[in-house]
């Protein structure tokens, strides 16, 4: 793909400059372009998920006691019972007694983050982080 970049200037105070150079440098950022770049698409993801948008994908990371008695059934049937489209799913062992899943959806905003909570509400649910995330023209 060929995109036209285009160059433009803003001001800030030095306070909010030093801040911001600090924190791209901490990160790894090559430039404070590539940083502000990352801030924008950041807030566009925020955007579209705050509009309902039906075009949506989300990483729900958990990590569960695998000795929950059920729990593992219940993960699988609302996963087979959400309206939410389930692209893929990672199971690792972490130890004998934690499992860590990684569970990648596209669909609505709101449904993938309703199944979100459902699964992260569960007993024997640890953690449960949802990464949100969406297409950039």
């Amino acid at each position: 793909m060929n995109e036209q970049t285009i160059r433009f200037s803003i001001s800030l105070p030095k306070e909010l400059l030093d801040e911001l150079d600090s924190r791209f440098i901490n990160q790894g950022y090559s430039s404070r372009s590539e940083f502000v770049r990352d801030l924008i698409r950041e807030k566009m993801v925020e955007d579209k998920w705050d509009e309902n948008s039906d075009d949506v994908s989300g990483v729900l990371t958990i990590v569960y006691d695998h000795h929950q008695r059920e729990l593992t059934q219940k993960l699988i049937d609302i996963q087979h019972d959400c309206d939410v489209n389930i692209l893929c799913n990672t199971h690792i062992h972490i130890d004998h007694h934690n499992c860590l899943e990684v569970i990648m959806m596209k669909g609505n905003a709101i449904k993938i983050e309703k199944l979100s909570c459902e699964i992260g509400g569960l007993k024997g649910v640890k953690f449960s982080k949802l990464t949100k995330a969406s297409g950039f023209k």
